[in-house]
Order: C-alpha cells, then structure tokens, then sequence
C-alpha cells in the first residue's frame, strides 16, 4: 500500500486535493441544504427528492457529452477546468435565494458544472496511472474528495454550533474553497498525446456498438445500483426526523464521509491485487444492510449504525465501478464510455430520488429504506449472476485497455 502512494504521479494528488476542497464547499451547503428547504421554504419531502433527483441527474446525464468531447478533443483537463469554475460560481447564489425555483436553478447549475468536469477528470485519471495501479489511483481521489465530504459539515456544525452563523451565512463562507480548487488546478498535468487528423465525433452507432457486451453488462449494475442507492439528502432527513438537533445533524454527513474516505484507497488497492467483483458483491451487501438498518429504527444507535454502513457501501462500490469501467472501455473511448455510463446512472438516480421521496411522503421513511434493500437485492443478484463473465480474461482487458 505505501509502495502504492509512493509510486502515484503528482497530478492524481493534485486532482485528489481539487476535490477534497471542492467537496468541503458542496457540503456547507448539501449538509444543511434539507433542512433548511423543510423549515425555511416550506418544502416537502418528495419536493427534496426532486430537488435532488433532478441535480444529480442533470449532472450525470451531461457527462455523456462531456466525456465524448473530451475524447474528440484528445484534451481532458480544459473540460475540468471549465466544470469546477462553474460549481465554484454557482455558490454564490446559495446565501442570496430566496425561492424555492431560485435553490433549484444554483442546485442544477452546480450539478452542470459536476456533470462537465467529472468524465474528462475520470478518463485524465486513466490516462496519467498505470493499469496495475488504476483502483489505488481512484481510491486516493475517492479518498481525498471523501476528506472533503466530511470536513464541510463538521465546519457546518462548528460555525452554527458556536453561534459564528447561521445558515445563510454558512452558504456564503463555502465559496472560499470552491475557488481555492480552481487555483490547485493549475498544477495538473495533462499527457501529450497526438491529435488526430481528422477527428470524428465518438457518440455514433459504430462507436457506441464498439464498447462491447461487458461494458454493457457493468453499466447495467451500475443502472440497478444507482436505483437502489437514492441521495443521501434522505440520511439526513432520517437524522434530523429521529430527534438530533439541526445543529448537529451535519454530522451523520461527517460520520458517512469519514467512514467513506478511511475506506476508499485501501479497499481500490486491494481490488488491484484480489479483483472487483468480489468487493463489488460486497459491496452491494452492505448497502443492503444498511437500509435495513435505517428501516428498522429511527432512534439514534440505528441512524449511527445505518449511516456507517453507508458510508463503506460507498468506499466498496464508487472506485470500483469506476476502474470496472476503465478495464472494459477502448483507450480512445473511455471519456466516452464513461458518459455514456453516467448518462444511464443519471436517469437512475433521477427516478431513485424521486420515488423515495413520493414513498417517503405516502408511507413514511421505514418504507423508503426497505424499497431500496429490495433493489439492492436485485442488483446483488444480477452481479452473482455475470460474475463468471465478468471475472473472465480480466488481466487480458486490463491490458488491452492501454492500447
């Protein structure tokens, strides 16, 4: 493992820092933001849901775009440039709305400048690490951007809990590191590589047919995966609901995110040596068990428990699928490919957040919960059912994916 950081190139530790600061930025404001939406706007739940559904998607759907112009230019970084400046903007507007169409209009701007950076930095990753080190390389990003994820609620809760601000103002401070990111970008490397003569557009059919069963098959658990996997806007729903106070509820955030992170690079470095389906089973088990948890109490030892469990869900599956995606794709595809896989995550966490929320407001959280173990279930089963095909020749890919 030490090998492993050791041996890392530069700009993966620069693009994991990018991250971490761009994450603490999103969530100042995402771990206050339900909250603040259900006491202050008046919103419903399934309202939320929505909110969350329609960001998150917007920002996964134009990573299909994104990634196919990165592989049209043969350039990745301009292409994250330009998508972390735009999140970085679209903070600014958090402190000042005042209608609930003004916080959904910053929420999908924000997720637009998500959508533009993300499959170009993706296939940048690859493009910089070396196949036998491709799961280390997205697990330290992974990692770093989790570092993040907890960071921005425990300044959250620091700042209210100390009566340094409220929450607008809260909204206002997180534009400092979102910026600051934009300034680590400048040291990011990009590799040299020869531009095509005459360039074609890779989202046509040939291409598209071009990607193979395998792709195909990895992009359809991923599509169950992000069905049962719904914002975690809701964890913090389940917390706040149970009793915590608000000032305190940022931190389930901090929990989910500081177990994320602490799990993320050793579990990616690990796949490199054991494999990815064997975590990735495991991983879709302790997603499962984690909304069985979360359905089964709303007192705080379940919400702790359940949350936990979350978070090493996340560290077990974000890297992994990311790296599945890097071995099956074609070197000249992979921005591509990895739009093309958002573009179907998108739609599923769209129609994941959306009916959580709607079940949520009919029936109550405990219903929510057991709806996303059950497809959980149905993904855990899909993922032992290919296995053996997935398993199969996984050196040969990961070889051919360097052509």
């Amino acid at each position: 493992m030490l090998n492993a950081i050791r041996n890392m190139p530069s700009s993966i530790w620069v693009l994991g820092f990018v991250s971490m600061l761009t994450d603490i930025s999103s969530e100042m404001v995402h771990s206050l933001l339900p909250m603040f939406l259900v006491t202050t706007m008046g919103a419903s739940v399934m309202t939320i849901g929505l909110i969350e559904g329609v960001g998150e998607s917007t920002a996964l759907m134009l990573k299909v775009f994104s990634g196919a112009f990165s592989d049209y230019l043969g350039r990745r970084k301009a292409l994250a440039v330009a998508g972390y400046a735009l999140s970085a903007m679209t903070k600014i507007i958090f402190p000042i709305a005042t209608s609930l169409s003004v916080i959904l209009g910053a929420r999908m701007l924000d997720r637009l400048g998500k959508g533009v950076r993300d499959a170009p930095r993706d296939a940048l990753i690859v493009d910089i690490t070396p196949s036998n080190m491709r799961g280390a390389a997205f697990g330290l990003r992974q990692s770093l951007d989790t570092v993040g994820a907890f960071l921005g609620p425990l300044i959250a809760v620091a700042l209210l809990s100390f009566g340094l601000a409220d929450v607008r103002t809260v909204f206002g401070l997180a534009v400092i590191p979102a910026f600051l990111a934009l300034i680590f970008l400048m040291w990011v490397k990009e590799p040299h590589t020869a531009m095509p003569e005459a360039p074609t557009h890779p989202l046509n059919r040939q291409s598209i047919k071009s990607l193979g069963a395998r792709y195909a098959w990895v992009v359809s658990v991923g599509a169950l995966l992000g069905l049962a996997r719904f914002s975690d806007a809701f964890l913090v729903l389940r917390a706040f609901e149970s009793g915590i106070p608000m000032a305190l509820v940022p931190l389930i955030m901090v929990e989910m995110n500081l177990v994320y992170a602490v799990s993320a690079y050793p579990l990616g470095e690990l796949s490199d040596r054991i494999g990815r389906v064997q975590l990735l089973v495991l991983g879709v088990m302790t997603l499962i068990s984690a909304n069985l948890i979360l359905a089964m109490g709303s007192e705080w030892p379940y919400i702790v428990v359940g949350v936990a469990f979350w978070g090493l869900h996340m560290g077990l599956t974000q890297g992994l699928m990311a790296t599945m995606i890097a071995a099956v794709a074609p070197a000249s595809l992979r921005g591509t490919a990895y739009g093309l896989y958002n573009l179907v995550l998108g739609f599923a966490m769209l129609i994941a957040s959306g009916m959580a929320g709607f079940i949520w407001d009919q029936w109550g959280p405990v219903y929510t919960f057991c709806e996303s173990a059950l497809i959980g279930l149905m993904c855990l089963l899909l993922l032992l059912k290919l296995r053996p095909l997935l398993n199969a020749d996984a050196r040969q890919r990961e070889i051919g994916s360097e052509s």
